[in-house]
């Protein structure tokens, strides 16, 4: 099978060297998504309810351009800064899986790229 890359100017730029994503066959790989504004690349202003959103409007624009949408998502890794603020991502976070969330890890770790709050990745399927 072939890998195809996916890029999509409606999420941020990768800040190192790596893709957004990765299709192979009818299986999406993500790369994690953090707060940043496509237009800017500026890290979103707001607690861990902005950054989320913002995350996950990255992470969806992304599934988008690879053909898949919240409801093919497979499994998403999650990354917190704080696991204090895990009440309050899951609120926002839980709002883009209306149809039933996926498999799921969310993990507490030192330091995040840009020292965002919140980091999300995904696996998903594709049309």
């Amino acid at each position: 099978m072939t890998k195809t890359v996916i890029a999509t100017e409606q999420a941020p730029a990768a800040i190192g060297p790596y893709i957004q994503a990765a299709r192979v066959g009818n299986m999406v790989y993500t790369s994690g998504q953090i707060p940043l504004d496509p237009a800017t690349m500026d890290v979103v202003e707001g607690g861990i309810e902005a950054q989320t959103k913002q995350v996950m409007d990255n992470l969806m624009a992304v599934l988008a351009e690879a053909g898949a949408d919240a409801s093919s998502v497979i499994k998403t890794t999650c990354f917190l800064s704080d696991m204090n603020n895990f009440l309050a991502f899951n609120e926002v976070y839980a709002s883009y899986f209306a149809a039933g969330a996926p498999a799921r890890s969310c993990v507490e770790v030192a330091r995040l790229p840009k020292d965002v709050l919140v980091e999300v990745e995904a696996i998903a399927l594709a049309e």
